[in-house]
């Protein structure tokens, strides 16, 4: 395990003071030689004396020196120019990341050499974790980041990498504290009634103490960056920065991406996430959308005690949401808990659009009233409500097993360019999906979805968008939670449930051509549209599952979507689907194959059953009748004050006869004689 003093030894103050270059604890070159193979050793000399040589003059004719601690967003020219006011501090960052990753490629190659590489997996793992640690945050970073990637990382390093999330060495606490008093202005005991004297939790770019607000006697957790933390990030990213421009092109030509792109991305991401205001806003943007939900707790931030550096939030009293034993100690219903996660989940990913991007163990956990509660707030993404309406559709080709339009989805969310030929993709897609299906939908694994998918991106032209990247990442994570709390759960059981009630009831015009392209097939040379039975069947089946999930009810979607299909003929939106085909189309499927298919409308029918009753088809009038008159008034320039318009408070609305006469027939204009 790394010390305490390595991880101080990594501040790189060598940024602020040329001098301080000769404090860096690396090997210099002509000592352990050994430990760096020659090629490696060779680049890092050749590039960093064309760097001396030919960026020192540019670098003192900036101007005045930048502190890195200025740069509030990452910006890589600005990085490049913090970087360069100091040459011998990226020399001396190189010799030890390189020293340190060539040692440890050459144990490596010698485990396979001497046919031992099986026998020393548990202790080179547990060397790259350390190694990782000893190197600073953006390498802790990159190590969670590869915690979650079957695709790059095989199991057993995944499982020692995993322990990064929430296992790193914490710096002093006096150091905490002179950061909080520069921070806040005042001393923390001016601040805080109490404070623990050492943090509760270290992680790559901060810690916590759990303390107590002395304004208000509220139990918080105060998260204090680490010391340097910028100084440092400026110098990894630009090394990263140098070397993905050396290797862009190979990069292009082989993996079919651009590897600046990638880092730049990641460079992002870092300075969201090292600015904890950025933290605050996004708790609360979390705290609005869960508001309704009582199912999932989201703390409250305290914005008077949140700057850059330090973040103070409520204390969340919980179990780590992988503690099954203390969970029934305390009586916690573990299933329910599991599909209040993996609601929360889909919702914040297809209802939302904001999603959390780090929810591993450390950052989830049960409350002892059964809620899950979120913290960590810093690495969060965004997708935008066309992706959100892309994924709902994907979810459903993937329970009608329609991989060609699983491959067009692809391309729709930007892992396939637009134009591609997928005539090939499809077959693999079909192979890797009917394998991980296994017998039943219980039999899905995620994880073994995404290892088989990462063959694909070798075979074919497929690049993994950034954002996408931490959407995979991030259902790994709570797939990995599911699996340690019930091994037996499937979270694609509660997915394709959700997915179904969001495609059946989602105003989206979009979504509603979307669910009748589902339920209705083009056939023929006429491409007339024919009735999927068997589609139509298990998506009722599917939302009607999703009861117990989602509290959905069948009856509330029917009428939204009749709604929603009135909204789209009136406002001239193209269904693709003219009512005389559709009938045709529902006719032939009942006798497709040369048979009635009676069997197929009778358990239609016993599905809906339940639901379709006298009741439903008056609220489904209802619900049409007001909305019409409703746009009918409001065309007209009624004024409505009512929440919930009924046709029945007609005598509410029109009680003023200022209202009444908008009603009257326009007289018409006379001509002109």
């Amino acid at each position: 395990m790394a010390s305490v003093a390595s991880w101080r030894s990594l501040r790189v103050d060598t940024l602020r003071s040329p001098s301080a270059a000769s404090n860096v604890k690396v090997p210099r070159i002509g000592q352990s030689q050994r430990s760096v193979p020659l090629h490696a050793r060779c680049l890092l000399g050749a590039t960093c004396a064309a760097l001396v040589k030919t960026r020192r003059s540019r670098a003192r004719r900036r101007g005045r020196r930048w502190a890195a601690a200025d740069m509030q967003v990452y910006d890589a020219a600005q990085v490049e120019a913090l970087a360069l006011q100091n040459p011998a501090a990226i020399f001396w960052r190189g010799v030890q990341v390189v020293s340190r990753l060539g040692r440890y490629y050459l144990s490596l190659k010698l485990d396979d050499a001497l046919g031992r590489d099986k026998e020393a997996v548990t202790q080179r793992s547990r060397e790259l974790r350390e190694l990782l640690l000893e190197l600073g945050p953006v390498y802790v970073k990159l190590g969670q980041a590869l915690a979650n990637r079957p695709d790059i990382v095989r199991d057993d390093y995944m499982a020692e990498l995993e322990m990064l999330q929430d296992k790193v060495p914490p710096f002093p606490s006096p150091e905490a504290m002179s950061i909080i008093r520069s921070e806040l202005g005042q001393d923390p005991k001016d601040i805080f009634s109490e404070l623990s004297a050492e943090p509760v939790a270290a992680a790559s770019l901060g810690q916590v103490y759990r303390g107590r607000l002395r304004s208000n006697g509220e139990e918080v957790a105060v998260k204090v960056q680490r010391p340097g933390l910028k100084d440092g990030l400026v110098l990894d990213m630009y090394i990263f920065r140098r070397l993905s421009e050396v290797l862009n092109d190979w990069a292009k030509r082989n993996l079919g991406c651009n590897v600046t792109l990638v880092v730049d991305e990641f460079g992002t991401k870092l300075w969201e996430e090292a600015n904890y205001v950025n933290e605050a806003e996004n708790a609360q943007k979390f705290a609005a959308n869960f508001r309704e939900d009582p199912s999932v707790k989201i703390p409250e931030v305290f914005m008077r005690y949140v700057r850059r550096k330090v973040i103070t939030m409520q204390w969340i009293d919980g179990l780590k949401s992988t503690d099954l034993a203390g969970m029934r100690r305390q009586g916690i219903d573990v299933d329910e808990f599991i599909r209040n996660g993996v609601q929360a989940a889909l919702r914040q990913l297809l209802e939302f659009g904001l999603f959390h991007g780090d929810p591993h163990a450390g950052n989830i956990f049960a409350m002892r009233d059964g809620r899950i509660a979120y913290v960590d707030f810093g690495n969060v993404a965004n997708i935008s409500a066309s992706q959100r309406d892309v994924l709902i559709g994907a979810i459903t080709h993937v329970s009608n097993s329609d991989y060609q339009e699983i491959a067009n989805d692809f391309i729709r969310l930007g892992f396939l360019r637009p134009g591609t030929d997928v005539s090939e993709i499809v077959p693999a897609m079909e192979t890797i999906w009917a394998d991980s299906m296994g017998k039943s939908i219980k039999d899905f694994n995620f994880r073994t979805v995404t290892a088989r998918f990462s063959k694909l991106v070798y075979q074919f032209p497929i690049r993994i968008p950034e954002r996408f990247s931490l959407v995979i990442r991030s259902l790994l994570m709570q797939e990995g939670i599911c699996m340690c709390l019930n091994p037996e759960f499937s979270i694609i059981e509660v997915a394709l449930p959700y997915a179904s009630k969001r495609l059946l009831s989602n105003p989206n015009s979009r979504l509603r051509r979307e669910l009748l392209s589902i339920v209705f097939r083009a056939e023929g040379e006429d491409q007339r549209p024919v009735l999927q039975w068997d589609r139509l069947t298990n998506l009722v089946m599917l939302a009607k599952q999703a009861r117990d999930g989602t509290s959905i009810q069948i009856n509330q979607v029917i009428v939204d979507f009749f709604r929603g299909l009135r909204r789209d003929v009136i406002n001239g939106v193209d269904t693709g689907l003219a009512p005389a085909k559709v009938l045709r189309g529902g006719l032939e499927a009942l006798t497709a194959g040369n048979r009635l298919r009676l069997r197929d409308v009778l358990q239609l029918v016993e599905l809906l059953s339940p639901d379709l009753t006298p009741a439903l088809a008056r609220e489904v009038a209802d619900a049409l009748i007001r909305d019409t008159v409703e746009d009918v008034l409001k065309e007209r320039g009624v004024e409505l004050e009512l929440e919930d318009f009924d046709p029945k408070n007609l005598g509410k609305v029109l009680g003023s006869p200022k209202e009444l006469l908008k009603l009257l027939p326009v007289p018409p204009v006379p001509r002109p004689v």
